[in-house]
């Protein structure tokens, strides 16, 4: 037997893998089917009403209806004023864009910098903007809420995605920084030769094979701050909530009868675009991860 036969599984081995492998799905899969069919039926199908008693979370909807996520777009309670998801959905849209498109191009700079070009203090430097990873939010709300009233952002979106930008650098930076040192450093050096400075290395040999690693920066940066709610809550006016603020709202108003099926709407329609994000990116993900996201 060769050793390539000998590592070969064989059909039992690898439909026991496989039949683990669904099993795992299923169970993963198993919460949003719930959110996906709950948003689908009406309060009468979820609550058991007359011709729905063998209803149960896992039940697929017999009459599926997507008045639930009409509701939970349109009319979510905000305050004392019922505004649907729709306007905060575009400040989540807004505050996502600005903040991970100059986290993530800062964060390249920062990582092409401290892997390729050496000056005093740079391991200094770097071990700070890591200390900034390992911080935890709530330390830093009181002294961001102070910063934010000096610059007058205070309440703002902009000043919102300032917290971002300023909270994703470290880690972007890190991601970068690692990606960055796996490049052989004659690879810079024949730039050199050649005539290219500082900039033109960085977009004319680094950005053209850095898009693995751009794409796991992104995605990061997107899920932290599509999915925040403790900045948001803490430091968004009433026009400039995000998503994640709104949707605790609805879900926490009591107007009588709870909807569930409203609830389970706007969770879905705030996780469709996390969900399409690593759809997209997940194979460049992956690979980013596997050739310096992580190492160093």
């Amino acid at each position: 037997m060769t050793v390539e036969a000998a590592r070969t599984p064989g059909t039992l081995q690898r439909v026991l893998i496989y039949a683990v492998l669904l099993l795992a799905a299923l169970f993963f899969l198993m919460p949003l089917a719930a959110m996906v069919f709950t948003s689908l039926k009406t309060m009468p199908e979820i609550t058991g009403a007359a011709g729905f008693e063998s209803n149960t979370i896992l039940t697929p909807p017999q009459a599926p209806s997507t008045e639930a996520w009409g509701t939970a777009w349109q009319s979510a309670c905000i305050a004392v004023a019922c505004e649907g998801l729709r306007g905060y959905f575009w400040n989540s849209i807004v505050m996502v864009v600005f903040a991970v498109f100059f986290s993530v191009m800062f964060g390249a700079i920062n990582g092409y910098v401290l892997a390729k070009w050496r000056f005093r203090g740079d391991n200094i430097i770097f071990g700070m903007l890591l200390f900034g990873c390992f911080i935890p939010f709530q330390i830093v709300l009181i002294p961001m809420a102070r910063l934010l009233g000096f610059l007058d952002m205070a309440g703002t979106l902009h000043g919102l995605i300032f917290v971002h930008l300023c909270y994703g650098i470290p880690f972007t930076t890190l991601f970068f920084r690692n990606f960055y040192v796996t490049i052989p450093d004659e690879l810079i050096s024949a730039g050199r030769i050649d005539g290219a400075g500082f900039w033109s290395i960085f977009f004319l040999i680094l950005m053209p094979i850095s898009l693995p690693i751009f794409v796991v920066a992104i995605i990061w940066q997107f899920t932290n701050v599509w999915n925040d709610f403790l900045f948001g809550a803490s430091f968004a006016g009433a026009d400039a909530r995000p998503l994640m603020v709104a949707l605790n709202n609805l879900v926490n108003t009591s107007t009588g009868t709870k909807a569930y099926n409203v609830d389970m709407a706007g969770a879905m329609i705030a996780a469709l675009p996390t969900i399409l994000v690593y759809v997209v990116g997940g194979r460049y993900f992956v690979r980013g991860l596997t050739s310096g996201a992580v190492k160093g």
